[in-house]
């Protein structure tokens, strides 16, 4: 029976003392972890060294979360989870709106930071499956969009759209249904399970970022509309 390589886990924060606790609870739960104390090591660590999900400090030296996660985004889909204070809202929808899975709010129980790691590398594996010999028989075409689950890869009118692992779920969940209204409740089951609390406002941030995205393929892009105080829908053709 061949043993399943362990998942690694990058922590980047510049208190050493949530670096050890936190590390001590995954290693426990049998993931590999790297630590790193300042944007800067991490950049370079996670260049050499890939990891499956980080988590990120948005407040560090050298060089903050916000760039790091900015720079990583350039050449990867890393997941990625924030982990901001109470009183950095703006830096949580701006962590959001570049590209972050989730956050989390300081103080935070481990327990839940650890739901919420296993929830995106289960949706990130799922995505992400192997697709050598297998049929296209995963792909969601809708007009001029393309969804390959396989694949995890997302086109519009051909061109690549790059999207996280919960944008491409969420795009999904849209898609699959044109005409039908998703409340942010569902939509929030849909990419992060029903065991995990998201704050609505999550979701518009990832909606957001998902339209600018189309939107740099296309300026006319206006599949995903909103429905104040009601939720999404994706336009039927």
């Amino acid at each position: 029976m061949v043993e399943r390589t362990k998942q690694t886990i990058a922590l980047v924060d510049d208190d050493r003392n949530i670096l050890t606790s936190v590390q001590m609870t995954l290693e426990a739960e049998g993931f590999q972890v790297r630590t790193y104390t300042d944007g800067e090591s991490a950049l370079q660590g996670l260049t050499a060294y890939p990891v499956d999900l980080a988590v990120l400090d948005i407040k560090m030296p050298r060089m903050d979360g916000m760039e790091l996660l900015q720079r990583l985004r350039a050449r990867s889909h890393l997941p990625v989870i924030f982990l901001s204070s109470k009183d950095e809202e703006v830096d949580q929808l701006m962590g959001l709106r570049l590209g972050a899975d989730d956050y989390i709010t300081k103080p935070f129980s481990q327990r839940l930071l650890l739901e919420r790691i296993r929830a995106i590398l289960r949706r990130n594996e799922a995505s992400r499956a192997e697709a050598s010999g297998t049929p296209m028989g995963g792909a969601l075409v809708r007009g001029a969009l393309a969804l390959d689950e396989l694949r995890h890869k997302c086109t519009w009118n051909g061109e690549d759209v790059p999207l996280t692992v919960t944008e491409f779920l969420l795009v999904k969940t849209l898609a699959m249904r044109p005409g039908l209204v998703k409340s942010r409740d569902q939509l929030i089951d849909a990419a992060y399970g029903d065991t995990v609390y998201v704050d609505d406002r999550t979701i518009d941030s990832h909606i957001k970022r998902v339209r600018k995205k189309f939107r740099q393929v296309d300026d006319n892009f206006n599949q995903i509309e909103t429905l104040y105080g009601i939720g999404y829908r994706y336009r039927e053709d």
